[in-house]
């Protein structure tokens, strides 16, 4: 109603000028394009200026009153959505025995809803699962209170496969283009089947051990005793500070190659502390909302055509993460506990 109207004042303000009503119908579509009124109504309007009209407004129009938007609809309307928030516009029209531009004044005006797109979570957590997250939050926080230097004993990881080729994102695919010029286009692509599984391992100053799965080995818990040995030596060799005092710990998910029988028995014999993670938490690893995000993106895009240049190229980008963006990872780390906690205050 705002745009007619707004229209009509220009037409009204052309034939003060003294223009035709060809020419005001031209100029109407050059400033109002796709949302101009047709030419029949543009001429009408001109007429009725020209006759002395001086209201823009819209003629009442006679005839009964639309019931479909009253109280009785809207609170059919509400029920409906209150017990299935999927329907659609049109179901919900159907149900209720209403036009579509009825139900959706209803909706969007006088409940004021809209429709979104449900956010994605790996999994629902339940009450206990989130009571969980709570409680080992604030047991990590109060280790790092009685110790400042505990984020620094920590040691992470975890394994995820790199591609041959994986898809680059949307923002890395956007490209300057002059005004007027068309949107660039490009190809539906898909992630190669070739590809390999890293497994990788560091702490607050930087990467400490990591390596490649051999072609058709599954990670199981004898394979991640043997990682665990690997990691072990190279704590040894490049954290001594760490390995003599025996102040290390380890995170890690609870993978069932990480969290079997067998795995813990060989922690527990090794005198190797592990700190506890809640499960489906990826965003309380920092492998995965940190390192590995990071990894991937510089690679995303890439082609490469044997594991070995998969291998070669990725352990160069692992290699070149600085070790000031370790420290603000962990650093980071620390506020999503602080955050979870307070979530739950709140």
């Amino acid at each position: 109603m705002k745009n007619l109207e707004e229209q009509h004042v220009c037409v009204k303000f052309c034939f003060k000028l003294g223009k035709t009503s060809t020419e005001t119908w031209k100029m109407l579509q050059q400033a109002f394009r796709d949302e101009c009124i047709s030419r029949t109504q543009c001429f009408e309007w001109y007429i009725h200026f020209k006759t002395g009209r001086t209201s823009i407004a819209e003629d009442p129009r006679s005839g009964r009153p639309s019931t479909s938007t009253d109280s009785v609809h809207i609170d059919a309307v509400r029920h409906l959505i209150l017990q299935n928030r999927r329907l659609t516009i049109r179901e919900i029209a159907e149900y209720v025995c209403i036009s579509f531009e009825s139900c959706q004044a209803i909706l969007t005006e006088k409940l004021n809803m809209h429709c979104v797109a449900t956010k994605f979570v790996p999994c629902v957590l339940t009450g206990d699962q989130k009571a969980n997250r709570v409680n080992i939050s604030q047991e990590l926080l109060d280790r790092v209170s009685v110790d400042e230097n505990f984020l620094k004993t920590i040691v992470t990881g975890d394994e995820t496969w790199v591609y041959g080729y994986d898809v680059e994102t949307k923002a890395q695919s956007s490209q300057w283009v002059g005004q007027g010029l068309p949107r660039p286009k490009k190809a539906r692509m898909s992630r190669s089947n070739m590809k390999v599984m890293l497994l990788v391992f560091f702490d607050w100053q930087g990467i400490i051990h990591h390596q490649f799965v051999p072609c058709a080995q599954t990670v199981n818990k004898e394979f991640y005793i043997a990682v665990l040995k690997r990691l072990r030596e190279a704590v040894r060799w490049k954290r001594p500070q760490l390995w003599t005092n025996q102040s290390w710990v380890l995170y890690h998910d609870n993978a069932p190659a990480h969290s079997s029988f067998l795995v813990r028995n060989f922690l527990v014999k090794n005198e190797t502390t592990v700190v506890p993670q809640p499960p489906y938490s990826p965003d309380f690893a920092p492998a995965d909302f940190f390192l590995f995000p990071k990894l991937k993106s510089t690679l995303k895009g890439r082609r490469f055509d044997t594991v070995d240049e998969i291998q070669k190229n990725s352990t160069n980008q692992l290699f070149a993460i600085p070790k000031e963006e370790f420290q603000k990872v962990f650093q980071s780390w620390k506020k999503r506990w602080e955050r979870c906690v307070a979530s739950e205050e709140n």
